[in-house]
């Protein structure tokens, strides 16, 4: 075996942890593979020989390429579709679709989503060093900042990512009630959706989500429950989240924001329901990783009030 073909299987020893670590910062399956096949050409050209920890460097190297990648998309989000959300999990990056959803379902859609709202020297650092173990100090020179510096930003990722408070009485009824606004679309259960609604229940869509002249308004629990039957489909890609501090439901094919549903709660229902898919929209909200539990069967509106 010569000398390349001994360093290339060293490589793809490492290639699976480099991939996820690419995966977590680009949150794009194809972007994570062209990362890691540059990472490989950068280590054909570098003097293999004199690197001392192999997997420490790739590492390095891969978190570098990445943070490229990251700077050159910028702040770019794809634009909300009028059409099928199904041609946006086709079309958005030109990766395989079951390839995406296994390594997002791998890391956590919600988790992606966070990810997404910070900026490239945040995610890099968060990434980097609290899931790869990345000294500060190693990381500092990829982010030209200071090792306290770089410290700094994992720290305020981490507070985004990681500062959600455990639910309390509040926030676990209503996420009671979402889970079962979702089970009821999901199942096409209209009665079931009806008796989560308060009775004079207001939606609001911005004209990313319904193409018109202006927002969308619906009154009314049984006019807001046949949008919602309308739009079981998009519901497939729903997730519960903790938005702007309160259980609602995001749309995020990939791990890419593209629907917001905040809810708001009085007596265990659902008396208003803003749907943001407007890009700048979409930014400006607090999203919280919350884990989902399997949707059960829509439960009955209790008394307690839950926000």
């Amino acid at each position: 075996m010569n000398e390349r073909d001994e360093l290339a299987d060293r490589f793809e020893e490492h290639r699976p942890r480099l991939r996820a670590a690419a995966y977590r910062m680009l949150g794009s399956a194809r972007e994570a593979d062209d990362a890691v096949q540059e990472t490989w050409l950068r280590l054909e050209r570098a003097d293999a020989a004199s690197i001392e920890n192999l997997g420490g460097w790739l590492t390095t190297v891969v978190g570098r390429v990445c943070l490229d990648i990251l700077r050159a998309r910028g702040r770019r989000r794809e634009e909300a579709l009028d059409g099928d959300v199904d041609e946006l999990v086709a079309d958005t990056d030109g990766g395989r679709p079951e390839d995406e959803a296994m390594l997002a379902e791998s890391v956590g859609l919600a988790m992606l989503v966070v990810l997404d709202t910070l900026t490239p020297a945040e995610r890099l650092a968060f990434v980097l060093h609290d899931t790869f173990s990345v000294p500060f100090d190693e990381i500092a020179p990829l982010l030209e900042r200071s090792p306290a510096a770089t410290r700094q930003l994992a720290s305020r990722a981490r507070r985004r990512v990681r500062g959600v408070p455990a639910p309390d009485a509040d926030l676990a009824r209503q996420r009671e009630v979402a889970n079962a606004y979702l089970a009821a679309v999901h199942g096409q259960d209209f009665d079931a959706l009806l008796a989560l609604l308060d009775p004079d229940v207001v939606l609001r869509a911005d004209r990313m989500v319904i193409p018109t002249p202006e927002p969308l308004t619906l009154r009314g629990a049984t006019s807001v429950a046949e949008s919602a039957m309308a739009s079981a489909r998009r519901a497939r890609f729903a997730r519960l989240a903790l938005v702007d501090g309160t259980v609602g439901l995001i749309g995020a094919p990939r791990g890419r924001l593209s629907l917001a549903l905040v809810f708001t709660y009085a007596d265990g229902r659902i008396t208003e329901i803003d749907v943001v898919a407007e890009p700048e929209r979409l930014r400006s909200l607090e999203i919280g990783v919350l884990e989902t539990a399997d949707a059960a069967p829509a439960a009955p509106p209790s008394d307690r009030r839950s926000r």
